[in-house]
């Protein structure tokens, strides 16, 4: 095989890639192998006839095409490894010459992955913070799991601080139009929990059942959804009902309620165990995002914006299955967001995207020079783990497809990557 490239950016390169007969056989003998699985020949069991005899009873334009895909895939893997390139998917390719099945010699255009110049990562040293769970971290599950479990009676008085009420809202601009995100049917809000926007629980106040009420309030500037921060919305509320709350008392009886257990410190220690396991897989997850920014910062890292925009165009489409299964519409999200899909996929999705592939290539870099790698048993072994989780067979039998166990084998090469980084980079 005679391969030649050409450069044309840091990111961009031309193969032209040249075949003997000698060199394109195998990939004649393996499409003729295929396509003779479908082939009845007298004599011969399906699949079991001479290639010579097949290649005579079998479509001709068929074989042509197939052979030139598989030839061109093989060649042009054999290439790219041999010039060192790491290509990027969909290439630009042309046939220029082709004699059956004797000589062939085709042009592939693609983009590939630039220089990459890893950062001393080793040198890196970044602080890891200890999670703490404090007593007030702890009473505020607690006092979620009172209002959960507490007694509700219906009264027929002016709602207090600690009634819940159930109530229909909706809340309109200026105009009169309603406003996506404010608004909700036999909304459950107890009176004092400051689950709402500051100013909206006070006007419930001193309402009945059956009471109406319309009032004029800002969303704060730092409101999570942009396009409510800082606007006035005029809400109006129905009461529908006021129940007062009767809480349990705190206690052994109340721990066996929640679940299985003896006493009430059993369940406090149970639940400060479980804050601790949130906390440090938080504080495990902000180390290694801060880790990976700081070695790409350090790192010279050229790729072509495909690769970023084939990484957006994904990360789309997965928010679009979010939504839907969110009941939202991708136009009530991007309203809410106050901006529009275009603007959203520059400002939003393209930066998160090139993080995320730069990340990749970081990650897949120091494992190369680490020599880290995945072995086909701990593949094994952490699948069967997770087909234990799962009982469901329709969710083991996607694990077992090559795409799942990629995904899975790339996780845990992660996870390898970042043990390695910490035992050189964390300051405990």
């Amino acid at each position: 095989m005679q391969t030649s490239i050409t450069k044309i950016s840091e990111t961009k390169v031309k193969l032209v890639i040249k075949a003997t007969a000698e060199e394109l056989l195998p990939a004649k003998n393996k499409v003729l192998a295929k396509l003779g699985k479908e082939v009845k020949l007298a004599g011969f069991r399906a699949g079991k006839a001479p290639l010579e005899l097949l290649e005579k009873n079998i479509d001709q334009n068929r074989l042509q095409t197939e052979f030139l895909d598989e030839a061109m895939t093989a060649l042009y893997t054999q290439a790219a490894e041999a010039e060192k390139i790491r290509p990027v998917a969909g290439p630009q390719v042309t046939v220029k010459k082709f004699v059956p099945f004797t000589t062939l010699e085709f042009e592939i255009t693609t983009d590939v992955v630039g220089k990459i110049k890893l950062a001393n990562y080793k040198s890196i040293k970044l602080a890891k913070t200890k999670p703490e769970v404090a007593a007030k971290d702890v009473n505020g599950v607690l006092d979620s799991l009172k209002l959960r479990l507490a007694e509700k009676t219906d009264v027929d008085r002016a709602a207090k601080a600690d009634d819940e009420a159930l109530i229909d809202f909706k809340g309109v601009d200026d105009k009169g139009a309603p406003i996506n995100g404010a608004d909700g049917k036999d909304y459950p809000l107890v009176l004092g929990s400051n689950k709402f926007i500051p100013g909206f629980e006070d006007n419930l106040i001193g309402l009945k059942a059956g009471d109406e009420k319309t009032f004029e309030l800002t969303f704060p500037k730092d409101y999570g959804v942009k396009a409510l921060a800082n606007k006035k919305v005029k809400f109006s509320v129905n009461v529908k009902k006021i129940q007062e709350m009767s809480e349990p008392k705190l206690d052994d009886a109340f721990a066996a309620k929640v679940g299985p257990f003896k006493t009430l410190k059993d369940l406090k220690d149970d639940i400060k165990k479980q804050l601790l396991t949130e906390k440090q897989s938080e504080v495990n997850r902000d180390f290694a995002n801060n880790l990976i920014e700081k070695i790409i910062d350090k790192s010279i890292l050229s790729l072509p914006d495909s690769m970023i925009e084939h990484q957006a165009e994904h990360n789309f489409e997965e928010l679009k299955r979010n939504l839907v299964y969110r009941g939202q519409t991708l136009q009530e999200f991007l309203q809410a967001e106050g901006t529009t899909e275009e603007k959203y996929k520059k400002d939003i999705l393209w930066p998160q995207a090139e993080k995320q592939v730069k990340g990749s290539l970081v990650l897949a870099e120091i494992a190369e020079a680490e020599v880290i790698s995945v072995t086909p048993e701990e593949l094994e072994i952490r699948l069967q783990i997770l087909k234990g989780q799962y009982k469901d067979p329709q969710m083991q039998a996607e694990l077992d497809k090559p795409e799942s166990r990629q995904d899975i084998a790339s996780r845990m090469l992660t996870e390898k990557v970042l043990i390695k980084l910490e035992s050189y980079t964390a300051i405990h």
